[in-house]
């Protein structure tokens, strides 16, 4: 209950300011729902910001080049579906990079078999390998040898070596390449070019650039039993 000083004087002062409160009353409450709206956006705001944001398992991470694993001293084999033996790899040490799928190797030595039976060979003081075996890489002093043979009509096809810093094998399509010098021998015979392909299924080679050839007299080439006269010549372009 209120009890209000004696005297009108005292009474008119009151109404006056009973009147003006509620006039202020009435004008602060046109503008509370848009107060109440920006404290309630400023309250969101600062727990957004203040709010701990934890990893997910399912996000992603950025790959990086690193070793995850390493050999040394080793040999890898792979065996084709009926059980015979189709590349073996040795190596004095390798790495093998997460984010690429490759394997570095150290001091390389393999041994491919193709589906007749030839045998290649393959030495350099690096290799990068792919996932699957099915690419090599060789880098320094880099040689890659495939042995003479003889098909069932006695068709011989002479011994071929390839040399250079940089060979590119793919052993599933007997290919060789390299965009660096490399040198080719067949049988006796010696060829040099800037660039280099050989595909083993056609039995042509192509060489680019600054070519050089040594051919040998067949008769040299006979007596080494080394090239038939059918065989077919690498082919410089």
């Amino acid at each position: 209950m209120v009890t209000l000083p004696d005297g009108s004087g005292a009474l008119q002062q009151f109404k006056r300011s009973w009147r003006t409160l509620a006039r202020v009353w009435d004008s602060t409450a046109i503008y509370m729902p848009l107060l109440m709206m920006g404290a309630l956006a400023l309250g969101t705001y600062w727990l957004v910001r203040n709010t701990p944001i934890f990893s997910t398992p399912e996000a992603a991470k950025e790959a990086r080049h690193e070793v995850d694993y390493f050999m040394r001293k080793f040999t890898v084999k792979t065996f084709d579906d009926g059980g015979k033996l189709k590349s073996e790899i040795y190596g004095i040490e390798a790495r093998h990079f997460l984010d690429t799928d490759i394997l570095e190797i150290d001091q390389v030595r393999m041994r491919s078999i193709n589906v007749d039976g030839h045998i290649t060979t393959a030495t350099a003081n690096r290799a990068y390998v792919n996932s699957d075996g099915s690419e090599v890489q060789l880098t320094g002093n880099a040689v890659v040898v495939r042995d003479g043979s003889q098909d069932a009509t006695g068709k011989a096809t002479p011994r071929l070596e390839f040399r250079g810093e940089f060979l590119h094998v793919f052993l599933n399509e007997e290919r060789v390449q390299s965009h660096k010098p490399v040198v080719l021998i067949r049988g006796t015979d010696q060829f040099t070019g800037d660039t280099f392909a050989y595909d083993n299924l056609d039995q042509v080679a192509n060489l680019k650039g600054r070519v050089r050839g040594v051919l040998m007299p067949k008769s040299a080439s006979g007596a080494a039993g080394a090239v038939s006269p059918a065989s077919p010549a690498p082919t410089a372009r």
